[in-house]
């Protein structure tokens, strides 16, 4: 993993806005931007009055998904995240507010965790503001769990027929109860498989997600690279459309008479040459057992950055799907029949909502007219210096956070953590002077939160908002009040993610570093005791993850070949307090 990559990009930090830009000046006549985000993009055909409103997300990095969708009986609107990252509340708000016409919203997504938590945030806000709303995560990757546990699979191409589906039954002005089970009748009919034959890079590090040898290939990769369920040697193609088709004939129960719709995906770095050799064998073995093919798609619909490898989707289709996968359709990514065009409906407008309004009582309790407590040697000013010192731990290990994920995930959590932190960074210099901890707290988890979405996003926001509460009653911290800091950023975390010690996330590291400093404090430690005690569970934590099997998040799906590395969440969580005691230890140090 030491050789770089080459891309086509000018400043990193600003790949995606400029590539918005770069979408909108080129389909002005199907797209255009909107919200104060700038992360939201629109159909310019498509919303209109007493229609219940489409909205996709997800990632950037696999395009044409997911703007590629947005068009006149498809998406009416994009929410556009990081690389690998799902987008933030924030960003979902503004896609959402700009289609909703009375008829409420539909969101589609693939199945993953920072996707769930993030569009799941928004539904609240969304419900908070009277809008009906409904949410269909999608599962069509047959590789990623048993078929008993479908509910965790991911979210690969699949989306495609999903978003199809969903699109025409809301062109055709179907009720939002009525969209939502088509919606979720698709995604059930609905399977994929995939092979890599190299990894990819993501352009902030210019580094490959995973090795992989010249002979070798991946046989049920995940779309951001992960690896995939086992490693083989690299077969013919009619190997791998048997062996990934066959898959997910006995997956779905496709029977002779039956009908399906198939789709055939570049991953971002295969020819078409190789993927017609693929449908050619798919065709094949269809036929062999009376299976008709209604309609194929051969191309690039949902692809992984530079990966090389494919795809194949099926879905079964019956008297409801066929006509709406039938149904016209224009966006950039895929045009079906004609289509009319519709004078769009008044939208409403909408201000920038707060994406990270409380969803707990604590963290939406008004503060407390009681003097705060002036005991305790960490001040709002040290405090701000520990998170300063964090954000810069954070970037110094940037790559190394990645390579790990890399390993067993999508490669790109040091990436986010880094553009959390520099947004951190830039909020607490904007601050004002004087801000308690718990005003602190509050800042970083919106900021953290608006700038990074994916997994991190709520998390950490969830984690900073119930750790301000916590000490909402203070004005500095004692060692007391650092462990309750921490044990409450613990917790959110714990709450929010739903994961337990044992899970193999970021957990494992903040369960036994809130263990550690509540035991310092039984002992009579110092504020620094404390956080030092805290930083050895936290590596104790980090390193014991490497001893376990992965049960929650994307290294879940790799079951046993987890074991080994360290989990990068938890690796994360050793970097964030270790730079808090570094930070506070040199404040204490220099006031003598």
């Amino acid at each position: 993993m030491t050789s770089k990559t080459k891309k086509l990009i000018n400043a990193v930090d600003r790949i995606i806005p400029e590539m918005i830009e770069g979408m909108l000046g080129a389909h002005p006549d199907i797209l255009r931007g909107a919200g104060k985000t700038g992360r939201a993009i629109v159909a310019v055909n498509g919303p209109r009055a007493g229609k219940v409103g489409i909205v996709v997300g997800g990632g950037s990095g696999h395009e044409p998904a997911f703007a590629g969708y947005v068009g006149r009986g498809l998406a009416d609107a994009s929410a556009i995240g990081n690389v690998f990252a799902s987008p933030s509340p924030a960003f979902i708000l503004d896609a959402a507010h700009e289609v909703e016409n009375g008829a409420g919203i539909v969101f589609l997504y693939g199945n993953y965790n920072g996707d769930v938590m993030n569009f799941d945030m928004a539904v609240n806000e969304l419900s908070r503001e009277g809008t009906p709303v409904r949410s269909v995560a999608v599962t069509d990757d047959v590789a990623s769990a048993p078929k008993d546990r479908i509910g965790e699979r991911r979210g690969i191409a699949g989306d495609f027929f999903v978003f199809k589906v969903a699109g025409a039954a809301s062109d055709r002005m179907m009720g939002i109860d009525e969209v939502y089970r088509l919606a979720c009748h698709a995604n059930a009919m609905t399977r994929t498989m995939g092979v890599a034959l190299s990894a990819c890079s993501l352009p902030q590090t210019g580094k490959l997600n995973f090795e992989i040898g010249d002979e070798e290939m991946e046989i049920g990769m995940g779309l951001h690279g992960e690896p995939g369920v086992r490693r083989t040697r690299v077969e013919s193609a009619d190997e791998v459309a048997t062996d990934l088709v066959e898959t997910i004939l006995a997956d779905l129960e496709v029977a002779a008479g039956d009908e399906v719709a198939v789709l055939v995906n570049g991953l971002g770095a295969t020819t078409y040459i190789e993927l017609y050799l693929l449908h050619r064998k798919t065709r094949l073995l269809l036929e062999e057992r009376g299976i008709r093919i209604h309609h194929s798609w051969v191309g690039e619909y949902a692809t992984s950055l530079e990966m090389a490898g494919a795809s194949i989707t099926l879905m079964k289709l019956d008297a409801e799907l066929k006509p709406l996968l039938d149904h016209p359709c224009h966006s950039v990514a895929l045009r079906v029949g004609e289509t009319v065009a519709h004078a769009t409906g008044r939208h409403r407008t909408h201000g920038n909502t707060a994406a990270i309004r409380a969803d707990t009582a604590s963290d939406g309790a008004a503060a407390s007219d009681l003097p705060l407590k002036t005991s305790g040697d960490i001040t709002p000013a040290i405090f701000r210096r520990m998170m300063e010192n964090v954000g810069l731990a954070i970037i110094a290990k940037r790559d190394w956070l990645s390579e790990l994920d890399g390993i067993i995930g999508d490669g790109d959590h040091g990436v986010t953590m880094e553009i959390g932190w520099t947004a951190v960074a830039k909020a607490l210099a904007a601050a004002p002077e004087g801000e308690t901890i718990e005003a602190i707290c509050k800042r970083m988890a919106k900021t953290f939160l608006d700038a990074v979405g994916a997994s991190s996003g709520p998390l950490y926001a969830t984690a900073f908002l119930r750790a301000g509460t916590a000490v909402s009653d203070r004005l500095n911290l004692d060692a007391n009040a650092m462990a309750s800091w921490i044990e409450a950023a613990s917790g959110g975390i714990r709450e929010r993610g739903r994961t337990e010690p044992g899970d193999k996330t970021m957990v494992d590291a903040w369960v036994p570093a809130a263990e550690r400093a509540r035991e310092a404090v039984a002992n009579g430690a110092s504020s620094l005791a404390t956080m030092q005690a805290a930083t050895l569970g936290a590596e104790a934590g980090m390193n014991a993850t490497a001893t376990i099997a992965a049960r929650r998040g994307r290294a879940a799906k790799l079951g046993e070949r987890s074991i080994g590395h360290i989990d990068p969440g938890a690796a994360s969580t050793f970097v964030t307090l270790k730079a808090m005691t570094e930070a506070l230890d040199a404040a204490l140090r220099s006031r003598g």
